[in-house]
C-alpha cells in the first residue's frame, strides 16, 4: 500500500475554498488532483471558479500552480515538485485569493511563533511582516520585492531550528510563482484581484 518509499496511508486535511472540506484518509501516492476534484473528496472549487494555488502540507511549505497539481501526495513526489508533504494540511484558493494576502497572514503566524532566540529569525520574521504588512495594504514601494528576497535568504538554513525555513519557503514560492501579483500590489496601491479571503 503506497509507494515503494512512501508507504502506507496518511490522512489530508483538506480546506479552503472546496466545496467539500473536510479529512480524508488515503494511499500515499494519491493525486492531489483527485483529492480536490473527485466528488467523494474535495469535489471541486467552489462557486465553479478557477483553481488559483494550494499550499500542499502545511503552512510552511512552498505553494503549488494549478499546472502543478498533478502531484502525487508522497514524500519524494513532491519534493521532485518543489515542496513538501509536511502535515498534510492541504489549503486549496481560488481564483479570487489574493497572494499577499495569504503570505502575510502565515508570516504573521510565524512571527508570532518564533521563540526569538536567533537573530535571523527574531528580526527577520519581524522585517517581512511589516513590509508584506504594508504591500498588502497599499503602502508597498519599489524595491520591496527584492527586500524580501534578500531577507528569506538571509534566514534560509540560517537558523537554530527549522521554525526560520518554514516561515520563508512560502514566500519565496509565492514570488516566484505570483511575482507580477506582488508587483502590482505595489504599481498600484491595491490588489489585482476580486479578493475573497473567508476560507473554511
Amino acid at each position: 500500500m503506497g509507494t515503494e518509499k512512501s508507504t502506507g496511508t496518511k490522512i489530508f486535511s483538506l480546506s479552503g475554498h472546496v466545496k467539500r472540506p473536510g479529512n480524508y484518509e488515503v494511499e500515499m501516492g494519491f493525486s492531489l488532483k483527485k483529492l480536490i476534484y473527485d466528488p467523494a473528496y474535495g469535489d471541486g472549487i467552489l462557486g465553479g471558479k478557477k483553481l488559483k494555488g494550494v499550499i500542499p502540507g502545511g503552512a510552511s511549505t512552498p505553494l503549488l500552480t494549478p499546472d502543478m497539481i498533478e502531484v502525487k501526495l508522497d514524500y519524494e513526489s513532491l519534493a521532485e515538485a518543489g515542496s513538501m508533504l509536511g502535515s498534510g494540511a492541504v489549503l486549496v484558493f481560488h481564483e479570487e485569493t489574493c497572494i499577499v494576502w495569504v503570505i502575510q497572514r502565515l508570516i504573521n503566524f510565524f512571527r508570532h511563533e518564533s521563540c526569538g532566540k536567533c537573530t535571523p529569525c527574531r528580526e527577520g520574521t519581524g522585517w517581512l511582516e511589516r513590509i508584506i504588512r504594508q504591500i498588502e495594504q497599499g503602502l508597498g514601494k519599489p524595491g520591496d520585492i527584492e527586500t524580501i528576497e534578500e531577507i528569506c535568504g538571509n534566514i534560509l538554513g540560517r537558523t537554530i531550528c527549522p521554525l526560520g525555513d518554514a516561515a520563508v519557503m512560502p514566500i519565496q514560492s509565492a514570488i516566484k510563482h505570483w511575482r507580477d501579483e506582488w508587483q502590482y500590489h505595489i504599481d498600484h496601491k491595491k490588489c489585482q484581484v476580486k479578493s475573497n479571503y473567508e476560507f473554511r
